[in-house]
């Protein structure tokens, strides 16, 4: 099971109210650890490989030097059976030509900037809009499309592997060349830690996040609206009609925005009459850690997600102020994945944990500023998988 948090006998006996018919929980066997390595394609003449780390219960994830992507995660369900939980694609071209940012690495600024525009020292930046008026995910060109240098390292307890790049200066329009490393441990307590390293020569803005799709029943299951979703989030950060923060940071008490306790996702993620979730189309928002006025802060429990039919339990930890929890909305079954079946519309959830959107023109939002001859960014969200 993931660590035995108060937060987790509470969320349990939630799920077992929600759910009845829950289950105990089952161990699973023993199998080979470590790392494998094959080809994934080319990308603009570079070869791309996929890295699978492998721990000793038998949960791996797949990544690729395209995009750091988490191409395939699988895990165990109560009954011992591994299923792939992450929305993906069986080959690299699926991936640069449909991918809506699966599993991706995703910078220079993860989530959006009002207009693509944002100033540092009075000089203004012109960043590339790629959605709607706004920019979204670094332009049109992000940290997802580029092939990254990777490093593998085993040693008991766990795997890792290291992604590198320099974003030169200029990329994208932003300033300042930026080294940037992004590790993935997985250990054998069937936990997924994703750190994040960065440094830069010259004043810049930086957020960095990871966009995979789950579904804890399996890759194309069906839509994640059963899921049950614990934040320890007392406000969010509503938005105008674009999805950029109007700058409030509004309670989430009385609202859908509420998941203060464990709550079904689709129990009100359509209810009539509230404007945000009409913006969005359902949930597609920042919602802000109860402890962000603490930053900088340690990694601590700040979610839960669980799946009834399977039994998965995902927690995750992280040091960021928040997390943008996305519903899967703008999935419209136009491409099939990589069961072959195809994703409808809320077929994963992604919680994307970050700074919050549109921070370099809201002043009073956790600073995502890089300044040079500093100690850099750094930033860990840890995944850890158990089953009820």
């Amino acid at each position: 099971m993931p660590h035995q948090s108060p937060e987790h006998h509470a969320v349990t006996h939630m799920a077992s109210s929600l759910f009845p018919d829950l289950p105990g929980t089952k161990d699973v066997d023993a199998t080979e650890s470590g790392i494998t390595s094959e080809p994934f394609g080319k990308f603009e003449n570079q070869p791309v490989e996929r890295h699978t780390l492998t721990n000793d219960t038998g949960m791996s994830v797949s990544i690729l030097t395209y995009g750091g992507i988490i191409q395939s995660l699988t895990v165990p369900d109560r009954h011992g059976n591994l299923g792939n939980v992450v929305l993906g694609f069986d080959n690299l071209d699926d991936y640069i030509k449909k991918s809506p940012y699966f599993g991706a690495i995703v910078g220079r600024y993860a989530n959006r900037i009002a207009e693509g525009r944002f100033e540092l020292d009075c000089t203004p930046y012109q960043v590339p809009v790629n959605n709607g008026p706004n920019s979204l995910h670094g332009g049109a060109r992000g940290f997802d499309q580029e092939v990254w240098a990777a490093t593998v390292n085993e040693h008991p307890g766990g795997a890792t592997l290291v992604l590198t790049r320099t974003s030169p200066d200029g990329e994208e329009g932003y300033p300042g060349s930026v080294d940037v490393t992004v590790a993935y441990h997985l250990s054998d307590g069937n936990a997924m830690s994703i750190s994040y390293e960065a440094t830069t020569d010259a004043p810049t803005v930086l957020n960095l996040s990871n966009h995979t799709y789950f579904n804890l029943a399996g890759e194309g299951s069906g839509s994640i609206l059963r899921h049950a979703l614990l934040l320890r989030a007392s406000n969010y950060t509503p938005v105008n009609a674009s999805l950029i923060p109007t700058g409030e940071i509004a309670p989430v008490a009385g609202s859908p925005f509420d998941f203060t306790e464990a709550r079904v996702i689709g129990d009100r993620i359509d209810q009539a009459g509230d404007e945000q979730l009409a913006f969005a189309g359902g949930y597609d928002h920042n919602f802000v850690f109860d402890r962000a006025e603490d930053m900088p802060f340690q990694p601590a429990f700040q979610a839960r997600v669980i799946d009834p039919g399977s039994g998965r339990v995902m927690d995750v930890s992280t040091d960021q102020p928040g997390v943008q929890f996305y519903s899967g909305n703008f999935l419209d079954g136009s491409f099939a994945g990589t069961s072959g079946r195809t994703y409808e519309r809320r077929a994963g959830f992604c919680l994307e944990t970050q700074h919050f959107p549109d921070s370099p023109n809201q002043p009073h939002f956790p600073s995502t500023l890089l300044m040079p001859g500093e100690a850099g960014f750094h930033s860990m969200t840890t995944f850890s998988f158990g089953h009820l």
